[in-house]
């Protein structure tokens, strides 16, 4: 009919056949070509107006959706389908509460409340009520001991009400109805080694890979607590055979390197390091073993060149100008360090101690203005840190900002120690300024 412009006639059924295969396809458009010929031939048909008001909530048309639900509800006022859709609009404009009430408006009508249940738990799990999400979850999973994403939700809710008793009795009734269920096995054991059961938690982990012995996830959580307990070799091996049942991983070639760095094996260590990054060239984690690495064999020319290489591709990363800022301090390449620390905070980095180092090499390097500016960003952050009041007092001192610096440094306030603190740090700043604020 598209290519000729010849129109044939369909009954609605397979109007409405066409049109939720192109929308379960993802060809929205070929979808409303559909729905418009069959909207023409069937104008009265309530499953197309749906289809419609569903093609009107995916273009966020909300307005035009609950104009055309509210038509359809006079024609069909017992239609679930109305409800569902009409809490689809209210979620996705934020209100919950509403979306919440259209949702158990449709369980009056539905013959299979599951589906509705799963949605109002998702509801209740975006308003933050867990004890309610947690309810609906609970009933997803009694009728269906199968349904994963309910059962991890349901445990998201119970880490989230601090609930380890309960999420481990949930665990265990999902292992009654199937004991071979490696993915309870797996949360099991995740809940044993969070709350210290270490041989517990071992234990589960064996049994989700007796359940699934290709199950890559409980390797790498074994592994994991093998290699805390000081059980490296062991832990290898887990991490090996995670290898092996899926793609490679960045994260285990670093941990496989993480364990041969411990037991001495450099070159090992290092191999796998390289392994980690050149598999995912964007995991600054790995980057930073690898550098780390390197520093701790004293391989300097290394330390610069995968610097370098790791910024290359993660010039966003605020954890790898951190760790360049710490390397070149430790060389004493003051300007090159001061860069580092730029850029990382221009990234957004904002932790207090990050600040009060950036501050300090400021201060070590005489540049008062750039320092005082760096505390005020601190101050406005961390107004109650005496570390903070202290630097941006001195750099205000120093600078003539004398109101400022009255207001944040009280001599008689001012402990011995912070005195001392204070002198060492503005050493370089003319001392009859702190003989003077000392004599007051």
């Amino acid at each position: 009919m598209l290519k000729t412009n010849h129109v044939y006639f369909f009954d609605a059924q397979e109007f409405e056949d066409i049109i939720v295969h192109y929308l379960g396809v993802g060809n929205n458009q070929l979808a409303k070509k559909a729905l418009k010929m069959g909207l023409e031939q069937h104008p009265s048909n309530v499953e197309l107006m749906m289809l419609q008001s569903e093609i009107f909530i995916l273009d966020e048309k909300f307005d035009n959706a609950i104009e055309l639900l509210n038509y359809i509800e006079k024609l069909a006022p017992l239609e679930e389908e109305i409800a569902l859709q009409k809490a689809t609009i209210a979620s996705k404009m934020g209100d919950h509460k509403a979306s919440i009430e259209f949702l158990h408006t449709a369980l009056e009508f539905t013959d299979d409340p599951v589906e509705i249940w799963n949605l109002l738990g998702m509801e209740h799990l975006l308003a933050e009520e867990y004890e309610d999400a947690e309810y609906f979850f609970k009933n997803c999973l009694s009728d269906n001991p199968e349904d994963y994403p309910a059962l991890y939700n349901l445990l998201y809710c119970y880490e989230q009400l601090k609930k380890d008793d309960e999420a481990i009795a949930s665990l265990n009734e999902v292992l009654e109805a199937d004991p071979y269920c490696e993915v309870a096995w797996l949360q099991l054991g995740k809940l044993f080694n969070k709350i210290g059961k270490t041989k517990e938690a071992l234990s589960a982990f064996e049994y989700a890979i007796i359940s699934d012995d290709t199950f890559t996830g409980a390797y790498i959580e074994k592994g994991k607590i093998l290699e805390h307990i000081g059980r490296t070799n062991e832990a290898i091996e887990n991490y090996e055979v995670a290898l092996n049942t899926t793609e490679p991983s960045a994260f285990v070639f670093q941990s496989i390197g993480r364990c041969h760095e411990k037991l001495g094996n450099d070159r090992l260590a290092q191999k796998f390091y390289l392994k980690s990054v050149q598999t995912e060239p964007t995991n600054e984690k790995g980057w930073v073993s690898l550098i780390n690495h390197h520093i701790q064999i004293g391989n300097l020319k290394k330390v610069k060149y995968y610097l370098s290489s790791a910024l290359d591709v993660n010039s966003d990363s605020f954890l790898l100008w951190m760790k360049s800022a710490e390397i070149y301090k430790a060389l004493d390449q003051n300007k090159k360090a001061l860069t580092a620390y730029t850029k990382a905070l221009d990234l957004g980095y904002f932790e207090h101690t990050f600040l009060l180092d950036f501050i300090d090499l400021n201060l070590e390097t005489a540049q008062w203005e750039e320092a005082y500016q760096i505390a005020k960003t601190a101050y406005k952050g961390y107004p109650e840190s005496e570390d903070v009041k202290l630097r941006l007092g001195g750099c205000s001192l120093v600078l003539g900002h004398q109101g400022e610096s009255k207001y944040l440094l009280d001599p008689n306030l001012v402990q011995k120690d912070a005195l001392d603190l204070l002198l060492r740090l503005f050493s370089k700043a003319e001392p009859l300024l702190f003989d003077h604020f000392l004599s007051k």
